[in-house]
């Protein structure tokens, strides 16, 4: 039976640059939501409130010419990467100036060296791919893949680790496990762990329990660069939280689980340690998303989802 682990709370707050990303992605979700509930936006889009720290931590480690794999809940993976709200929220809604013209939606999109899909477990054997290839023709470059505990259902993914350890592949895997897959708790779908998962393929895994960016900087930099140097797979699990609903609306959890992990959030300890500084790149990150929101609801539709 997979054992909960909890997340601590970190030991420092992150610079402004730092923590404006993690602001900005935050107001970013949460607008989501509110267009949604406007009737403004239609399908589905999944947030990652409570995990915005991550991509943020994981970006700094990154370089441009790195290829990411993110997932159905990539927002986040796509902002640290390229600062580009207007670009994403006018994908979401079918607007000109969309990413991929507005035919990717929230889960699919296409940019330079970053891809992400909806299809779980898709992404692994992709990367594994394309690190394979990295390997070949770009030695000192890797592919990041994030996936989810949920994710770990998937067949594909097994085959994936199986073949990057075999190969020696530059392969780093993120594993954002926050404790529930859709509606399933991880206790109740997952046997064993993730850690024991990756050693069963010989492979190294890292656990982070922190939400301090700088933190988890310095402890993954030496570990990602090994992965560059050896050409060799990481599996770095971060223990996590989800505080919205899978989807838009489809949260089972009881109202006092979720106000819990609310309290365990990095925005509540942020928000505590920096009284001065927060509450004005909170409003600086909330008042640029309203911006973009707004110039974005009035743009016409891309010519893909007009036609």
């Amino acid at each position: 039976m997979t054992q909960p682990v909890t997340a601590v709370s970190p030991a420092g707050t992150p610079d402004d640059a730092d923590l404006s990303l993690m602001l900005t992605i935050r107001a970013f979700e949460l607008k989501l939501l509110d267009l949604y509930g406007k009737g403004l936006l239609n399908g589905t889009t999944h947030t990652c409130l409570g995990q915005e720290y991550i991509p943020v931590a994981i970006e700094g480690l990154l370089d441009p010419r790195d290829h990411v794999f993110s997932n159905h809940r990539g927002h986040g993976h796509y902002l640290a990467r390229f600062r580009d709200p207007a670009g994403l929220l006018a994908e979401i809604m079918g607007r000109e100036g969309a990413v991929c013209a507005g035919v990717g939606g929230s889960q699919h999109i296409r940019r330079d060296r970053f891809l992400s899909t909806g299809v779980q477990g898709e992404s692994l054997p992709v990367a594994a791919g394309v690190a394979l290839h990295l390997k070949r023709a770009e030695p000192g470059r890797l592919a990041c893949v994030y996936v989810g505990d949920g994710t770990f259902g998937e067949g594909a993914v097994y085959e994936a680790l199986n073949i990057a350890s075999l190969w020696a592949l530059p392969l780093l895997v993120v594993v954002e496990n926050n404790g529930i897959a859709q509606s399933t708790p991880t206790a109740r779908h997952l046997a064993g762990s993730i850690a024991g998962r990756a050693a069963a393929f010989g492979i190294d895994h890292h656990l982070i329990g922190t939400s301090d960016v700088a933190e988890i900087r310095r402890t993954l930099e030496p570990l990602v660069a090994r992965v560059r140097s050896r050409s060799t797979p990481l599996v770095v699990e971060f223990v996590t939280r989800r505080l919205g609903p899978h989807s838009k609306g489809d949260d089972t959890r009881p109202a006092g689980a979720v106000q819990a992990l609310r309290e365990q959030d990095w925005y509540a300890w942020c928000a505590a340690a920096c009284p001065g500084r927060f509450p004005r790149l909170d409003a600086e990150a909330r008042a640029h998303i309203d911006a973009v929101a707004a110039e974005v609801t009035a743009r016409g539709p891309s010519r893909w989802v007009q036609s």
